[in-house]
């Protein structure tokens, strides 16, 4: 008898490996062959041509002493910092109004979808124009208030630079906050990811049972109450999987920097040159493959050490009640 139920055991888990399989050679085809190519490439000297010449770890020793990596991964931390609590702050803003009973929700939701299945090429491009300096609809609307004429795209001046008036760029360069290329790169970014974390937050409303919302009522507690002792509580493994998600997509971010404020140089002063952009521009324009291997590693590095603080850190504070 437990041979045959072990044998049987063995053939449903041979039955569901070969369900697996399929899926199994693309992840292994299209996700970790290229990784590990990748990892052999960053050990050489790999140009044009496939010239290559080993050198082990000096690809890494030279991305750790570069500066203008490290400022690629000043501009890329900006670029999280405002994004990511903003997009995570509107959305839930947004799914809260959006979970009431409401004519037209669907068309709503609709709309604030729109965005994220629509190509990033061509926001990219409508955006770029939108906030032209001179033809740019932006600055056309704001003029009607007398604060046009900011040039949106090639502005080098960082955010804290403008707002506190330092002329003489006394404000060390780390703390002079996003530049206005990048800050326009921001608004871009929220408004494009915006719908996805919205329709994940109103999933995640939408899973509330309405009989805790019941009883708060008859105990008396308002809208503020409630949102704080049932719904923020009850919400937070959505809240979790958002605040990772959008930190990962906000680090990878390439191609509306790329192409609103991309070549030569990503953007006024390099001011917009994150880490994917700097990756893409060592191995495709400078054809240094071996060292935008290396970068690209450490990116990788840079978002695991990241989620795996994420987790550390907020995991003990997820309800799953």
């Amino acid at each position: 008898m437990p041979s045959s139920s072990a044998s049987r055991k063995l053939k449903e888990a041979g039955v569901g490996f070969l369900y697996l399989l399929p899926a199994l050679l693309v992840l292994a085809a299209f996700r970790i062959l290229p990784i590990l190519l990748s990892a052999r490439v960053s050990l050489y000297d790999w140009g044009m041509a496939g010239a290559r010449e080993f050198v082990g770890l000096g690809n890494y020793l030279a991305v750790l002493q570069d500066p203008v990596f490290w400022k690629s991964l000043l501009n890329t931390g900006w670029y999280m910092v405002f994004t990511v609590p903003i997009q995570l702050f509107l959305a839930l803003f947004i799914a809260v109004l959006l979970n009431q009973r409401i004519r037209w929700l669907g068309a709503y939701r609709t709309v604030y979808y729109l965005p994220v299945v629509t190509s990033i090429v061509a926001v990219s491009i409508v955006w770029k124009w939108i906030l032209h300096p001179d033809r740019g609809l932006l600055n056309y609307i704001l003029s009607w208030v007398g604060a046009g004429g900011l040039r949106w795209l090639q502005d080098p001046r960082g955010l804290f630079q403008l707002v506190f008036g330092d002329t003489r760029n006394l404000i060390p360069l780390a703390l002079r906050g996003p530049s206005i290329a990048m800050c326009s790169l921001i608004i871009m970014g929220v408004w494009k990811g915006l719908g996805y974390n919205i329709v994940i937050f109103l999933a995640g409303l939408q899973n509330i049972p309405k009989t805790y919302y019941e009883a708060a009522r008859i105990d008396g507690a308002g809208r503020f109450r409630m949102f704080r002792s049932i719904t923020w509580p009850l919400i937070s493994p959505t809240t979790y999987y958002v605040l990772i998600m959008s930190s990962i997509v906000a680090f990878e971010t390439f191609a509306q920097v790329w192409i609103m404020t991309g070549p030569p140089s990503g953007g006024p002063l390099s001011t917009t040159k994150v880490v994917m952009y700097y990756f893409y521009e060592n191995s495709f324009e400078f054809w240094r493959l071996g060292y935008g291997a290396s970068i690209a590693f450490f990116a990788f590095l840079i978002i695991l050490g990241l989620t795996i603080i994420q987790r550390l850190v907020l995991e003990r504070r997820v309800h799953y009640g």
